[in-house]
C-alpha cells in the first residue's frame, strides 16, 4: 500500500523509505495512540514547571530558550534518525514543554484566562476533526494533500521572512497586528494547522496497514505532537490579539 503524503515535515511520503530492519510487531493504531498519550503528559509536567517559575516571579526566558532550541535539535534528530524515536520523542515533548509552559504564563499574566482557552480550543479541534475523520466526513483526497501542503510551506515561508527581518528591526506589516488583517491571518493559519492533523491521521492509519516497524508508533506520535504544539501556540496568538481590541 502507498504511503500517504502529509504537509507535517516529520510525517510525510518519504518516512518510511530506509527504515532499519527490526524483528518486532508492528506499528499499530492503537499504540500510536499510547504512545501520543505518553508524550502530551510530557509536555504537560514540563509545561508546568515553567508555568509555576514563571507565576513565582523567576526568569524563564533561560528556560524558554533551552526548550526551543533543544526542541528543535530534538526534533531533527527525530526526523533524521526515526528508530531513535522511542528515545528522542520524549525528549522533544518534554523540551517543547518549557516553550509552551513559558509562553502560557506571559499571556495569561496579560490576558487571564487565555491559556485554558487555548488548550481547551486546541483540544475540541482534535477531537471534532478525529470524530469527523473516523466516521468518513472528511475525505483526504490528493488534492486536498497538496493543497495543504502548499499552504502550509507558505505560512512557514512567512514566518521564515518575518524572522529574519526581526533581526534587522523590521517585520511584516499588519499580520502580527491585531487588526482585521492580523486577526484574518490569524484564523487562516489556525485553519491549516487543523488541517494538518487530517492528514496526520490519514498518514498514521496508513503507516499502519503499511505495517511499519514498532518504533515508528513513536514517530507517529511525535508528528501528531508536532502539529498539536503548533496548533496550541497558535489558538494563543489568534486569542490574544482578540483579547488585545477589548
Amino acid at each position: 500500500m502507498a504511503v500517504m503524503r502529509s504537509a507535517n515535515p516529520a510525517l510525510n511520503s518519504k518516512t518510511f523509505t530506509g527504515l532499519p530492519s527490526v524483528n518486532t510487531d508492528p506499528m499499530t493504531l492503537q499504540g500510536t495512540v499510547n504512545k501520543t498519550a505518553v508524550l502530551l503528559i510530557c509536555v504537560v509536567a514540563t509545561a508546568a514547571w515553567t508555568w509555576n517559575q514563571a507565576t513565582a516571579g523567576e526568569n524563564i526566558g533561560p528556560s524558554i530558550a533551552i526548550g526551543a532550541i533543544g526542541g528543535f535539535v530534538a526534533a531533527m534528530v527525530t526526523v533524521f534518525k526515526k528508530n531513535w524515536a522511542p528515545v528522542t520523542a520524549p525528549i522533544y515533548a518534554l523540551l517543547e514543554g518549557l516553550v509552551i509552559g513559558g509562553l502560557s504564563a506571559t499571556l495569561e499574566s496579560r490576558f487571564p484566562g487565555i491559556a485554558m482557552q487555548a488548550a481547551g480550543l486546541t483540544f475540541g479541534t482534535l477531537f471534532c476533526l478525529l470524530l469527523a475523520y473516523s466516521s468518513g466526513m472528511i475525505r483526504v483526497s490528493e488534492n486536498f494533500k497538496l493543497g495543504v501542503f502548499a499552504a502550509t510551506g507558505g505560512i512557514m515561508l512567512v514566518y521564515l521572512v518575518s524572522m529574519i527581518l526581526g533581526f534587522f528591526g523590521h517585520t511584516i506589516p499588519y499580520i502580527h497586528g491585531s487588526g482585521a488583517i492580523g486577526i484574518g491571518f490569524s484564523l487562516l493559519v489556525v485553519g491549516i494547522a487543523a488541517m494538518n492533523l487530517v492528514l496526520d491521521f490519514d498518514f498514521i492509519e496508513s503507516a499502519a496497514q503499511y505495517g511499519a516497524p514498532k518504533y515508528m508508533e513513536w514517530y507517529g506520535a511525535f508528528g501528531l505532537m508536532v502539529t498539536l504544539i503548533w496548533l496550541y501556540i497558535e489558538m494563543l496568538r489568534l486569542l490574544s490579539k482578540l483579547r488585545s481590541r477589548r
